[in-house]
């Protein structure tokens, strides 16, 4: 685990690095400008220097403790319902469809038995990806044909869980239709006639987020979460940006766990998210000789 928040967060701790000159203890001044260069908001910068001892050098022990506040989240019970449904969102080049392929290959792994349904019918080639995968993968797909409704394939995919026995059902999703209307009218009407298949379902909806948009990724999980209420996020393409602490915003602003993580390209690069691995892993590069 500690492998791979090293290699997602490299370029991020980097970042940190050249912010501060050589041989010097950590003062409040230097720590602001670290976590300004890991694209940490500036006001959450503030409320971090803010809840720090008065004296001005920074210990690891206090802001270990500072930082950890942030990943505090409301316990929530996760259905062990059978199928698992999952409404997997975001928007088009986020990495939502390879996001689904990881997660389908983690839960494959673990014994589980998996299908997915292929639900944004409004992109040219969406369909054919999520099918690529599925091949690849060895893992079945419920597919139409590109203008299908949606929320008919949604229905079909957890309606064939069910009635074959299957542990986890991953819908794909589309990021963006002609306007926010269309793309609210369709996720809810999703979400709708998923319950008619399955009472609870969809039992957990995640908003994937391109990790090189940094700060900018706050707005989309607003939008999404006035769409439909989100239960968490996945955050890709971790190991390519210096904007890792980001995070930070993120899971502040509408305290969404985030649920995993992309640190790479092959399918064992998504990892759950720890937050004390995290934050050690800053910190690790803040107080390093």
């Amino acid at each position: 685990m500690i492998n791979f928040f090293k290699k997602g967060l490299q370029k991020t701790v980097e970042a940190m690095k050249s912010a501060k000159p050589k041989n010097e203890k950590i003062s409040k001044d230097i720590l602001e400008e670290m976590l300004l260069e890991a694209d940490v908001d500036y006001e959450i910068v503030e409320e971090i220097i803010y809840y720090l001892p008065p004296q001005d050098e920074v210990s690891r022990k206090d802001l270990e403790r500072v930082l950890n506040t942030y990943f505090m989240y409301e316990d929530k019970n996760i259905s062990k319902e059978k199928p698992f449904v999952e409404l997997i969102l975001g928007v088009n080049g986020a990495g939502k469809t390879t996001s689904i392929a990881k997660l389908a290959n983690l839960y494959k792994k673990s014994g589980k038995k998996v299908i997915l349904g292929a639900c944004d019918t409004f992109r040219a080639g969406a369909i054919e990806q999520l099918r690529q995968w599925s091949i690849k993968l060895d893992i079945p797909i419920v597919a139409s044909n590109q203008g299908h409704d949606p929320a008919a394939v949604a229905y079909d995919s957890i309606s064939s869980a069910v009635a074959r026995g299957y542990d986890n059902v991953l819908i794909d999703t589309a990021g963006r239709l002609q306007n926010q209307k269309n793309l609210a009218n369709e996720l809810e009407k999703i979400v709708r006639i998923s319950s008619r298949a399955m009472p609870s379902a969809p039992h957990r909806k995640i908003l994937v987020l391109d990790g090189t948009q940094g700060n900018n990724s706050v707005k989309q999980t607003y939008a999404f979460n006035e769409i439909v209420k989100l239960d968490g996020v996945i955050i890709t393409k971790l190991d390519g940006t210096s904007k890792g602490g980001a995070l930070f915003g993120i899971a502040r602003e509408l305290e969404l766990p985030i649920l995993y993580i992309g640190v790479g390209e092959t399918m064992d690069d998504l990892v759950k998210f720890d937050a004390k691995e995290f934050v050690n892993t800053l910190l690790d590069g803040i107080f390093e000789e």
